[in-house]
């Protein structure tokens, strides 16, 4: 193992789910799925997103997963149907939801987030207290996936989560494990900002798309942030793995989103580059996951960045500066799409 995987797997050990949290968001996902089979006209349910995938990363957020209805029981329900929105079916499964769970945890409250319903659980665990948030989803009478809310619109949208995790967990088990890897790192990479730039989806699409048998860590993860830059900076899509769904869409401008790729590409190339220099590893890397990296002292101008990264204001002096010594407050605004983009 070289410096450059050995340093990334020291920020995998900062970034994995804590095992007790990440249990306790499949537990609840598991009880919101069986009460949501109680519903009227429910045909299934099913996980999607992190927990399946298995890249959740510190702190544990949100269980994803959803309920298909079957459209014959609503025959007035969706774009197939007397094209009824779905506001009101997602208020009727909140009213089943938050009974039923209420029985295990009796702090919990159903409400509602852009797919259906989210239900919060009043019980942290470690710290952190996973919600669920379940899709309310109807079958298609013409075409493959399920038609699913936008309660911000209040509109049906056709997508396939069933499909994405039967895409993004398939292969051997070395890439499902090597892509794992790589979509935690990018995550981890990605919130560092304020604003980030890029969906998880967005991200495992890249990683099932780009990661390829054979590679390791450092090298695939290498190979997704340059294959995305590119993609990205020629103004290309990144198109639906499923085919059901419109291209997946960036969080921030495209300028912004293209050069954020490119300089966290070049730092991962430029550690693999000198991999037998672990001061040069360290250094290249520090640019690209700065929350969890410190540029080795010997590196005088990492060092003085690294120095701004911490707590505790320092001198003008400690900078180099030449201004009379000053306290100067360290500053670690990740999302400034000025300094940080």
């Amino acid at each position: 193992m070289g410096n450059t995987d050995d340093i990334l797997n020291d920020i995998r050990g900062q970034i994995d789910a804590h095992p007790e949290p990440l249990a306790e968001a499949r537990k609840r996902l598991d009880l919101v799925r069986s009460s949501a089979t109680g519903f009227p006209g429910a045909l299934r349910t099913y996980r999607s997103g992190s927990l399946p995938q298995n890249t959740f990363i510190h702190p544990v957020g949100d269980g994803d997963g959803g309920v298909v209805l079957d459209r014959r029981v609503y025959p007035r329900l969706g774009p197939d149907g007397g094209g009824e929105t779905p506001a009101d079916i997602t208020k009727e499964l909140c009213a089943l939801l938050g009974p039923a769970v209420r029985k295990v945890y009796p702090n919990t409250r159903c409400g509602t987030s852009k797919r259906g319903p989210k239900i919060t659980f009043g019980r942290p665990v470690d710290g952190q207290d996973p919600t669920v948030d379940l899709v309310v989803a109807l079958t298609r009478r013409e075409g493959s996936g399920l038609w699913i809310p936008n309660l911000e619109t209040n509109r049906w949208e056709a997508s396939d989560p069933e499909c994405h995790v039967e895409l993004f967990t398939g292969g051997p088990l070395s890439l499902r494990r090597t892509r794992r890897r790589v979509v935690r790192l990018t995550k981890a990479w990605n919130k560092q900002y304020g604003q980030p730039g890029f969906s998880s989806h967005n991200l495992t699409v890249w990683a099932w798309e780009f990661v390829e048998p054979g590679m390791g860590m450092a090298k695939a993860l290498s190979t997704v942030l340059t294959k995305a830059a590119a993609r990205v900076e020629a103004g290309e899509a990144t198109k639906d793995p499923a085919g059901v769904s419109p291209n997946v869409k960036l969080l921030v401008e495209r300028q912004v989103a293209a050069r954020r790729l490119r300089t966290a590409a070049d730092g991962v190339a430029e550690a693999l580059a000198h991999d037998d220099d672990r001061d040069a590893v360290l250094s290249a890397l520090s640019r690209v996951f700065y929350r969890y990296v410190d540029a080795p002292a010997s590196n005088s101008l990492a060092g003085k960045i690294a120095a701004l990264r911490q707590t505790s204001p320092v001198t003008t002096v400690t900078l180099g500066l030449s201004s009379p010594a000053t306290a100067v407050r360290p500053t670690r605004a990740y999302g400034d799409t000025g300094q940080n983009a």
